[in-house]
């Protein structure tokens, strides 16, 4: 028997393939450091000039490849790159390192892509670090143009279907069209679950695993494969016991997606008959019609720091509003809770507070309600823009990162400051917007009946809950295997929210991932939680563990659990838990 050859990344879309590997060759073109002379500058300033109008055709080419029944998010990440060529900072700077430094054009956009590079890896937000690949994506298509080295991977001749891709890394536009000539799943060194083309992946039904080291050196063209994207895994050399195994998985997901099919429009009730809402975590108006047809009941998570992104200024008061107003129509009159700004000084926005000094932890520093705070030109417009807003459809208020009480009695007094200046201005808002936190740093967690007694609900944010309680980077591929949703320290602190909203009678709802993981949906049952946010795409498939569980037994295994938490592996008791019903 031969032993497989295994190697671990990340997660990028939980799907499994198996096929031959297929290796792309795509590491950043090498560029050599060249001075010019001043009378070539213009000619410099016009072989850049000539690459982006290339590039950005190309990527049209790409886009108009999309076939019409293809999710529009789809789209929209071919959009984001066009948007950056089309931003005039993504190639001012370097024009100017030609002009005052007389740099050679490839050297020029390869240094100020260093220095934005630079400035990325200073953020804390995973998902705003997670867009420095965006700039590396954009910045390496435009230098293979202007290296005249710009055959794209859909112009090779080779048939890709049913192949495994192994990459260094991918755009969202490569995976499009590698996709398009057959490609069954993806392997790239680098990237997170965070990245666009980890989110492409995932909308797409992509088989993909991240952040697999050195696996364009190990890894053989054409030799089968096994990509895992539930666990993060990537085997070779496998025997037919377990290429026999990972089959009848294959056939058991097909068969299953088909099945769940049929629970859209059935409501999600317990087997006891006791109602647990299931919500979408959504973060742009087209997500909704994905989020209607999976049935969810409403948005647990609506994410507003796109307005701030890929821009010169800060949002005004009616921008915000238009986008409240948009995402609210295309729901239908669903509930919405909408969280406010989730950023910090790690990413600044042209014409906002201005320079900041440098932060040490940017983790530990000013961000989201923080920033929020201290910056109030940031925060008053968005606040006054949510209460009018209000008065169209099923709004709720969300506070992210707070720890202390005295942030959260600043937000509410802010808040009832704007409610009056909006009844001078007889503009209508609802008296009644329900406002909640955002449960994401233990301290928070720890003082939750303090929180629960001032707002009128709770919403447990686990992916931050679990990166500071257990003191690690969830990007940060050297410490991510320590982030674990299982840990008893993170157990007892969302069990400990949960009991301080029931003794305060105010509704606990859980927004971050482990709320759409389906092996943790019984065990989240059992502690209590009734209101589940989560990706749309992992609607059905909790519904259907809902639906197939009954919670009072659960809640007697979870309260065993507890008692032997610190006795036995959590991942057993788990297990056992999963065992009921089932």
């Amino acid at each position: 028997m031969t032993l497989a050859c295994c190697g671990l990344g990340v997660a990028g879309s939980r799907a499994i393939a198996l096929g031959p590997a297929y290796l792309l060759e795509r590491g950043l073109p090498a560029v050599a450091p060249r001075r010019i002379r001043t009378e070539e500058v213009a000619a410099e300033v016009q072989r850049v000039e000539e690459a982006l109008q290339s590039a950005a055709a190309a990527l049209r080419a790409v886009r108009a490849q999309i076939p019409p029944s293809t999710p529009v998010k789809v789209a929209e990440f071919i959009d984001s790159h066009l948007l950056m060529l089309e931003d005039s900072a993504l190639v001012d700077p370097a024009l100017e390192l030609i002009r005052a430094e007389l740099f050679g054009a490839e050297w020029a956009l390869q240094e100020h892509r260093n220095r934005l590079i630079e400035v990325f890896e200073q953020m804390d937000d995973p998902y705003l670090r997670s867009r420095r690949d965006d700039v590396d994506h954009v910045i390496h298509h435009l230098l293979k143009f202007l290296l005249g080295e710009a055959e794209h991977p859909a112009q090779a001749g080779d048939d890709l279907s049913g192949r495994v891709v192994v990459a260094r890394d991918l755009s969202p536009a490569d995976l499009i069209v590698l996709r398009q000539r057959g490609a069954s799943a993806f392997v790239t060194e680098f990237g997170g679950p965070m990245s666009h083309t980890a989110i492409l992946a995932r909308g797409l039904n992509v088989p993909a695993v991240m952040g697999v080291h050195n696996a364009t050196r190990y890894l053989r063209s054409g030799e089968l494969i096994v990509v895992d994207g539930e666990t993060g895994t990537v085997l070779a050399d496998a025997d037919e016991r377990i290429l026999a195994h990972y089959r009848r998985r294959l056939d058991a997901i097909e068969a299953r997606r088909t099945g769940l099919k049929r629970l859209i429009g059935q409501p999600s009730v317990s087997a006891d008959g006791i109602p647990v809402a299931l919500l979408a975590n959504l973060e742009l108006p087209e997500d909704a019609a994905l989020a209607r047809a999976n049935g969810a009941e409403g948005v647990g998570l609506y994410r507003t720091e796109f307005l701030y992104m890929n821009r010169e200024g800060l949002p005004d008061e009616e921008e915000h509003l238009a986008a409240y107003l948009e995402m609210i129509h295309a729901l239908g009159g669903v509930p919405i809770t909408i969280r406010t700004l989730d950023l910090g000084v790690d990413k600044q926005v042209d014409g906002g507070a201005g320079p900041c000094a440098p932060v040490c932890n940017p983790a530990l520093g000013l961000r989201a309600i923080r920033l929020c705070l201290k910056e109030p030109e940031l925060f008053r417009p968005q606040i006054r823009a949510i209460l009018r807003a209000s008065v169209m459809g099923p709004v709720r208020l969300m506070i992210p990162m707070l720890s202390g009480i005295a942030e959260l009695n600043s937000v509410l007094a802010m808040i009832e400051q704007i409610r009056r200046e909006l009844t001078r201005e007889g503009l209508p808002f609802d008296p009644h917007l329900p406002i909640g936190a955002m449960i994401e740093v233990p301290a928070a967690a720890l003082s939750a009946v303090a929180f629960a007694r001032r707002v009128d609900f709770l919403s447990i944010g686990t992916n931050d809950l679990i990166q500071y309680t257990l003191a690690i980077d969830r990007v940060d591929d050297t410490v991510n295997y320590l982030y674990d949703p299982l840990h008893p320290a993170i157990l007892r602190l969302i069990r400990m929210t949960i009991e301080a909203g029931r003794a305060c009678g105010k509704p606990v709802a859980m927004c971050g991932e482990m709320a759409g993981d389906p092996r943790f949906t019984r065990l989240l049952l059992g502690l209590g939680l009734r209101e589940l946010s989560m990706q749309p795409g992992s609607l059905l498939e909790v519904k259907d563990l809902v639906r197939g569980s009954r919670i009072a037994e659960l809640e007697q295994a979870t309260c065993a659990l507890f008692a032997r938490l610190d006795d036995e592996e959590p991942e057993r008791l788990l297990e056992a838990i999963n065992r009921i019903g089932a």
